[in-house]
């Protein structure tokens, strides 16, 4: 029986766990049925390489391997709910999900296989493939320059992530980008991809066999040492939060005393806010779930009440918290949006 399937196991137990002693495998149910549907869409386009796929930290593809990492956390469904308890949410947890960033990572392979990003009419439709990834990047949501597959406008950061997005674009079973796509720039980039996998069809990649990096398998480190890494990465630093801002979207006066208290209507409606925030910046849900304890923090001594009704206060703060993260990675400043002293 493996550790994980031992149900008197505690989530602190588990924590104590190598990641190399939880006996999981690329060819659990979680994922090998996903990997087998890849298989057939690279099939469908009489694309023979299919990259070998691995268990590893995160999702991934090395840089110039022409292999795919997928998460370990994704391998059983223990592994999956601690995700969720630690992290406030499970990349690629949900099958279509899985499916999208299996494409955008097959993407990267195929690139790599074929050293397609070596040719000059690759560079001409996408970019320097050397360019320095940034530390972070602005997306423009209404260009159609690029593709649209994966959230915050990924395609936008990166050349090698505009390939691997348009490649994804192009596999994805019964996607009609010819039709979707039809008057924006980005057609080009898809007709390109589709002339560039016919020229191989049937043809055997360069580079079949890459390195993994970060194998699950042979990590030593515990899982407790593993989230401690990961929650220190994602506690981005981001903008606080002020009182002459809560002050606005909740009341201090008497009249509202007897409404819900702004800190159990943040506590309460948590996860949904946070669903929000992260739907509309594309910022881990880790971090904005930190950035809303500040903001608990700094309610709680205040005594501030709902003003009006639950969903009216609940579009309220999502906005203010998408705003406040919206002006940090626009600017790279942090400031209040109401005038008035900085509550830290």
């Amino acid at each position: 029986m493996s550790i994980l399937d031992k149900t008197d196991l505690t989530d602190e137990e588990l924590l104590k766990k190598r990641i190399c002693d939880l006996g999981i495998s690329i060819a659990a149910p979680e994922i090998e049925p996903c990997i087998h549907e890849l298989h057939k869409e690279l099939d469908a386009h009489q694309l023979l390489f299919k990259p070998e796929c691995y268990l590893a930290d995160e999702w991934l593809c090395p840089d110039q391997e022409p292999v795919i990492g997928i998460p370990f956390f994704l391998a059983h469904p223990r592994l999956k709910k601690l995700e969720m308890k630690m992290m406030y949410d499970v990349e690629g947890g949900h099958r279509d999900q899985f499916m999208k960033l299996l494409r955008h990572e097959a993407g990267h392979a195929i690139n790599y296989a074929y050293a397609f990003f070596r040719k000059p009419s690759w560079r001409d439709v996408f970019g320097r493939f050397g360019k320095p990834y940034p530390d972070s990047y602005t997306h423009r949501p209404y260009s159609r320059k690029y593709v649209r597959h994966l959230q915050n406008g990924y395609a936008q950061y990166h050349p090698d992530e505009d390939f691997a997005e348009t490649f994804a674009v192009w596999l994805t079973p019964n996607s009609n980008w010819e039709e979707e796509y039809k008057g924006w720039p980005a057609l080009k980039k898809l007709k390109f991809v589709d002339d560039l996998m016919k020229s191989v069809a049937n043809l055997p990649a360069r580079h079949p066999k890459g390195k993994k990096y970060w194998e699950a398998l042979k990590m030593k480190a515990t899982l407790e040492r593993f989230y401690a890494r990961k929650r220190k990465a994602l506690a981005e630093d981001l903008p606080g939060y002020y009182e002459p801002d809560l002050k606005r979207m909740f009341s201090s006066d008497e009249s509202t005393s007897k409404n819900e208290s702004a800190v159990r209507f943040l506590h309460r409606r948590r996860k949904d806010i946070t669903s929000a925030v992260a739907r509309w910046t594309g910022r881990h849900k880790y971090a904005i779930s930190k950035l809303l304890e500040q903001l608990i923090d700094t309610a709680r001594p205040l005594s501030l009440h709902l003003r009006s009704d639950e969903a009216s206060a609940q579009m309220e703060v999502t906005a203010f918290m998408v705003a406040c993260i919206m002006n940090y990675l626009y600017t790279g400043k942090f400031k209040p949006l109401v005038k008035g002293k900085h509550t830290p």
